[in-house]
This record gives C-alpha cells, sequence and structure tokens, in this order.
C-alpha cells in the first residue's frame, strides 16, 4: 500500500484545497442535509469525522495529525451550523443545546481522529524505513525466502 504524499508537500494552492475548502464545502453540505434528511445527515457526519483519519494520515506524527483535525473539525462543524442556517428551516436531528456544543463535539473528535490518522502514518513510515530498501513487507517477506 502506498501512503498518500503529505500535506506540506503538496502546492500551496492545493493544501488550502485540502485543508480548507473541502471540509468547508463538506460541512456547508452536511448542514444543508441537516434541514432536509436526518438520515442522510447522520451519515455525512460520521464520514465528516471520521474523514479526520485520512487528514491527519497527511502529517507524519499525532501532534501534527490532531493540529489539522483541530482546524478541520472546527471548520466542518461551524459549517454545519452556517449551512443550516442559510436555508432557514428546521433542523431535522436533535442539536445539542446550544447549537455550537455541536462545533465543540466535532473540534474534539477532529483532533483525535486527526492524531488517530497521524500516529498511523508516523507508524508506517517507521515500519517502511526498518525494512531493507523501504520495500513493501510482502517483498521483504518474499526476499527472505
Amino acid at each position: 500500500m502506498h501512503a498518500p504524499p503529505l500535506l506540506l508537500s503538496r502546492p500551496p494552492v492545493l493544501r488550502i484545497v485540502i485543508a480548507v475548502v473541502v471540509p468547508a464545502l463538506f460541512g456547508l453540505l452536511t448542514g444543508y442535509l441537516l434541514t432536509t434528511s436526518e438520515t442522510a445527515y447522520l451519515v455525512l457526519s460520521i464520514l465528516g469525522v471520521v474523514g479526520g483519519i485520512g487528514a491527519g494520515f497527511e502529517h507524519p506524527r499525532a501532534g501534527e495529525g490532531a493540529a489539522r483535525g483541530l482546524a478541520g473539525g472546527l471548520l466542518f462543524g461551524t459549517m454545519i451550523l452556517l449551512g443550516a442556517a442559510l436555508v432557514g428551516d428546521p433542523a431535522t436531528a436533535k442539536l445539542p443545546d446550544p447549537p455550537g456544543v455541536l462545533v465543540a463535539i466535532t473540534t474534539v473528535l477532529g483532533v483525535v481522529f486527526g492524531a488517530i490518522g497521524g500516529a498511523l502514518r508516523g507508524r508506517v513510515e517507521r515500519r517502511r524505513v526498518a525494512r531493507p530498501g523501504g520495500a513493501p513487507r510482502t517483498a521483504a517477506r518474499a526476499e527472505a525466502r
């Protein structure tokens, strides 16, 4: 399995799109769905929060993944509320009271899942470096035989 490039190795404009635009648009879409379909809202909310693992995986360590998750979770949760407010219809799912607690929840989960992603990336990189020539595990086993 080939790991995706680290976020900081990408061109600056692409970094902004990946780290800012994508979670913002996904949050807006999730907020819109909050007013139209409880099931769709819940599915996208779970995908958005778990997507923090993938975002964290674009960083070499848990701390950097956690920082990415902090920003992504904060942005995602805020945009959910903004998206729902722009539609103006009532929410189909129960939100915390006050609704700003949702932003705190998505932020905390973003930090946790981002850290997990960064830790996993660090583990993958350490294993790759520990193998002769950085060969994939299956190739290293084949050579040993």
